[in-house]
């Protein structure tokens, strides 16, 4: 166990090292705005599995507090004129006003099980696209632009990837505690049965909004970056349906209910779905993303994380039992072991 985590450790330290360099070592803008998008997904990704994950209660609404973030800093920026990296600091105030939006959300879904709510995330999905559409203050169809912040072009993209690197170590970290924390535990006790949670004491609704607010305040700030970063919202491309099934896809693919799937799915999925982005034209990236989700689902539901440590444990008890099963017997030795046997 001790050299087991020791090798995690070690795995860990390798992988934070990757990211504060990497930047440095790739300096090319498309690998860069790889990683960005990335990283972004990381986000994403480890917040939606802090509530869904954890909870159960799979959310196709998570674009309402991602746009929410998004908008609020669009408008923010653009009137209290605030630039450069001063914006950056608009990032908590969007998460929390994501967050704020997130109770009203939760109040009114979280009343009611799993699939009926994963139906009225969705309609909280269209109606904020449809507000965002026809609202004077998010510029409606027409959409916003933000300031170009004055950072210098040859490293135009490092600001934006060294905060999105922060808002992911912040939100795996967060993840990994909850998870580790009576909180975690009564959430989990929520996805299993939350009758019987209810009946040892878990206080079902408070728990779940409150992971679901924590969950929006992180979504929101990685949509808030997201924006800065492109410096346009429109309503189309913030409240992006197909932002939801990327998430979901990602949480399925590495691991739904664990640490380190989410991180997985999305450092191998989104920049997977760039590549083919730039690769293919219309919507075949699309189509190929929504056929990796039926073999993910069919094939592999409780992702390459968990799925592959049954593996290892299965061959690790083979082998155990390989290494005590006595030496076998030789066929004299066994013939007169039977003959001694029959005489008795």
């Amino acid at each position: 166990m001790t050299a087991q985590r020791t090798l995690q450790a070690a795995g860990l330290v390798a992988l934070l090292a990757v990211v504060a360099v990497f930047p440095l070592v790739f300096t090319n803008p498309t690998a860069t705005l790889f990683a960005i998008d990335t990283l972004i997904f990381v986000v994403v990704a480890s917040a939606w599995n802090t509530f869904s994950g954890f909870s159960g209660y799979l959310s196709l609404g998570h674009a309402v507090f991602y746009g929410t973030g998004a908008y609020f800093m669009a408008v923010a920026a653009t009137d209290w004129h605030m630039n450069g990296s001063t914006a950056f600091e608009l990032l908590p105030l969007a998460g929390l006003v994501a967050a704020v939006i997130a109770v009203p959300v939760g109040l009114i879904s979280l009343r009611v099980r799993r699939h009926t709510f994963v139906v009225i995330t969705i309609a909280f999905f269209f109606i904020a696209q449809l507000a965002a559409s026809n609202l004077t203050v998010t510029g409606g169809s027409s959409g916003l632009i933000l300031p170009s912040p004055p950072f210098a072009s040859a490293t135009f993209n490092n600001p934006f990837y060294y905060v999105a690197a922060v808002l992911a170590v912040l939100t795996v970290a967060v993840s990994w505690l909850i998870r580790r924390s009576r909180f975690g535990l009564q959430l989990r006790a929520i996805r299993d049965d939350e009758d019987r949670a209810a009946g040892l004491g878990v206080r079902a609704m408070p728990v779940k909004l409150t992971a679901l607010v924590l969950s929006a305040f992180l979504t929101g700030m990685a949509g808030a970056l997201w924006v800065y970063f492109i410096g346009t919202a429109y309503p189309m491309f913030v409240f992006d349906p197909l932002f939801d099934l990327a998430v979901v896809l990602m949480a399925f693919f590495g691991g739904l209910g664990t640490i380190a799937g989410p991180v997985l799915g999305a450092l191998v999925l989104e920049p997977a779905q760039q590549w083919l982005t730039l690769q293919t034209t219309g919507y075949e990236s699309q189509i190929l993303f929504g056929a990796l989700f039926l073999v993910v689902i069919l094939f592999l539901p409780r992702g390459v994380l968990p799925t592959g440590a049954e593996y290892i444990t299965k061959a690790r008890a083979v082998l155990a039992r390989r290494r005590e099963r006595p030496p076998e017997q030789s066929a004299s030795e066994l013939a007169e072991s039977k003959s001694g046997s029959s005489k008795s």
